[in-house]
């Protein structure tokens, strides 16, 4: 998992409360599990202009215009600025693969859903929590400056605006340390993984029947 330390990133505002995981990414790209290629599909229904498929070139698709990813001055952008009760519905950890595949490495938003808070940070993506007030600043500040950019720092766990003020927002010490040192389940579990195997050589050597 690629570790989350700092992010200069451009914002790109999703002005949606109650954004649910099959708006993120909708049931008929589920069948994969391999975490990559999701991102052309993310918010498929609201992105595009036809029903998407599986497998389908997304390059030629009709784009809606209106919906704020297809807006040029959002291209690029690496922080998602949402509404409350973010990642609603079902438990699918396809939604933060989808964000993250996408680019995005950061949420901010008032509220999430339990569940897709969680997925996120096993995932590599940072979700922010930030009082309702401090949300309407930043979807006001976006929408008036073309290239509104964000300073995230987990450590310091501070969002720093362009005008040099900041916010800080609380995250879990656990998780925290785990964004910062790139460590999913996977990861944390092979840490001990000389552990792993000196308890592995300790239990041939008392039960040898059991490796036959």
């Amino acid at each position: 998992m690629t570790p989350f330390t700092q992010l200069h990133g451009l914002v790109a505002p999703l002005d949606r409360a109650n954004v649910d995981t099959d708006a993120i990414i909708p049931k008929q790209f589920l069948k994969s599990i391999k975490r990559s290629g999701f991102g052309p599909n993310l918010f498929d229904e609201w992105r595009y202009l036809d029903v998407g498929e599986p497998g389908q070139d997304c390059r030629g698709r009709p784009l809606n215009p209106e919906f704020v990813l297809n807006q040029p001055r959002y291209q690029g952008a690496q922080i998602l600025l949402a509404r409350e009760n973010f990642g609603c519905g079902s438990s699918r950890e396809h939604a933060p693969w989808a964000l993250q595949d996408y680019g995005f490495r950061a949420i901010i938003a008032p509220s999430f859903a339990d569940i897709f808070y969680n997925n996120c940070f096993k995932n590599g993506l940072l979700p922010i929590v930030l009082p309702a007030e401090a949300v309407d600043r930043l979807f006001a500040e976006t929408l008036a400056n073309q290239g509104y950019a964000l300073d995230v720092d987990l450590a310091r766990q501070t969002v720093v605006l362009p005008d040099g003020s900041a916010f800080t927002f609380a995250v879990d010490e656990f998780r925290k340390y785990c964004l910062l040192n790139g460590l999913d389940d996977i990861g944390l579990t092979l840490q001990k993984v000389d552990t792993i195997r000196a308890y592995e050589t300790r239990r041939r050597e008392e039960a040898p029947w059991l490796f036959e």
